[in-house]
């Protein structure tokens, strides 16, 4: 195909999309900065072999999975042309996400409570890492967050269809990118240690 080809509407899509995916890629590079630096980290005398993560980040993990699956309700109910059950899902899939961060921060707490802050005298590098990830991670959830309101908005004044659903394809694609990238990003605080 080539994409110089097509209406203006059709290459503004496609532009939009490659724009997206390029944001997608500068986010996996940062995260495998992250991790990797976890990883050589790991070799100094000062890091924690024995830490366990909180909880909450358990409970957060399962959050996400499940925004992500009323994101994909609300997706087939939108092929369908089902304004109510698209709108249900997507304020669904953002009330999850919010939980999602709640539960973050019940698990920051965990860690304090265990006696670990970010900085200061109290810190470990190890825990110093977990929390920046986190951190990071839930920026591009708020990020997502923004992006679903913006979708909801719009659903709300003249609804998505089959064949008009640029924007909420973008927002599920990143919301389920950001999904898959906690999940990948648990796994490894999890299993590496």
């Amino acid at each position: 195909m080539d994409l110089t080809q097509g209406s203006f509407n059709q290459k503004n899509k496609r532009a939009k999309k490659m724009m997206l995916w390029f944001g997608l890629l500068s986010l996996i590079m940062t995260f495998a900065g992250l991790t990797s630096a976890f990883i050589v980290s790991s070799s100094r005398p000062d890091w924690l072999n024995d830490f366990e993560l909180p909880l909450s980040f358990f409970y957060s993990t399962l959050i996400i999975m499940l925004s992500s699956g009323t994101l994909l309700w609300a997706k087939t109910a939108l092929k369908k042309n089902n304004s109510l059950q698209t709108t249900i899902g997507i304020i669904g899939t953002f009330v999850l996400g919010i939980l999602f961060i709640v539960y973050q921060i019940l698990g920051f707490n965990e860690i304090i409570a265990s006696g670990y802050n970010f900085t200061g005298p109290t810190s470990n590098i190890t825990m110093s890492y977990i929390y920046l990830i986190a951190v990071v991670h839930i920026a591009h959830v708020l990020a997502g967050l923004i992006g679903l309101t913006v979708v909801v908005f719009k659903q709300l004044k003249k609804p998505y269809t089959p064949s008009e659903k640029l924007g909420f394809d973008m927002a599920a694609t990143f919301w389920h990118f950001i999904d898959l990238l906690w999940v990948y990003l648990f796994l490894f605080l999890y299993f590496f240690n």
